[in-house]
């Protein structure tokens, strides 16, 4: 296990290494090859995982088959924090954007560590708000933005989780399928082909397969306003 990338999870950063070790030895690996699901909507859930490495999607499927990307989360993000506090069934769908492996922590485990160190349920209650707050910022873009700007930001998003530094910009391997990204944004892959495309041709980005090297943060940030 990698301790570094787990204890730099919103469950762990900030603790004691000492006081979160009975967390580190409860916890169990898990790994998925690209593309494998880790856990489908609706199915019963009762751990939370950290993510080691790799890439990890979160989705949902309306009921006319539509899919909705909600999140891509990466090393040292965790999810499925909600079946800790409420058992029950999954919200989300998980499966894996790349390989990856998982460090998954039981509800039982986790309650049973609480219960010795009640204070640490801060952190755990810190993260779900940033994640409850992340939702409303989506929802709000979804209202308020037009698509190019929402295009924007989710490649600025990505690139504060994937960036690479080249000496041109950053270089995002966010390892998604022109439809994925639609997903992500809440639009058709025609209208964000045409809105990265359209940052292509003014030199704010270069599109490399599953990968984009943006060029010119300034625009894109004030795009993505």
């Amino acid at each position: 296990m990698d301790e570094a990338v787990v204890l730099a999870a919103p469950l762990f950063a900030g603790l004691d290494p000492h006081e979160t070790q009975p967390l580190l030895e409860a916890m169990s690996t898990v790994r998925l090859g690209r593309g494998e699901v880790l856990f489908t909507e609706g199915e019963p859930g009762d751990r939370l995982y950290v993510i080691g490495d790799g890439k990890i999607k979160l989705g949902r499927r309306s009921t006319d088959g539509r899919e909705n990307l909600l999140a891509v989360l990466g090393p040292g993000e965790m999810f499925g924090e909600l079946s800790l506090f409420d058992p029950g069934p999954r919200t989300l769908t998980a499966s894996a954007v790349s390989d990856a492996t998982l460090y998954e922590l039981s509800h039982d485990e986790l309650i049973r560590w609480l219960q010795t160190h009640p204070g640490m349920s801060k952190y755990l209650l810190g993260a779900l708000a940033r994640r409850l707050r992340r939702t409303n910022e989506n929802l709000a873009d979804l209202v308020f933005s037009d698509v190019p700007g929402r295009v924007a930001k989710a490649l600025l998003d990505l690139s504060t989780r994937f960036g690479q530094p080249l000496d041109e910009g950053i270089r995002v391997a966010h390892d998604l399928t022109q439809e994925e990204l639609a997903q992500l944004v809440g639009a058709s892959r025609e209208t964000v082909n045409k809105a990265l495309a359209d940052f292509a041709a003014r030199g704010w980005v270069r599109r490399e397969g599953r990968a984009v090297v943006l060029l010119d943060l300034d625009r894109l940030e004030r795009r993505a306003r």
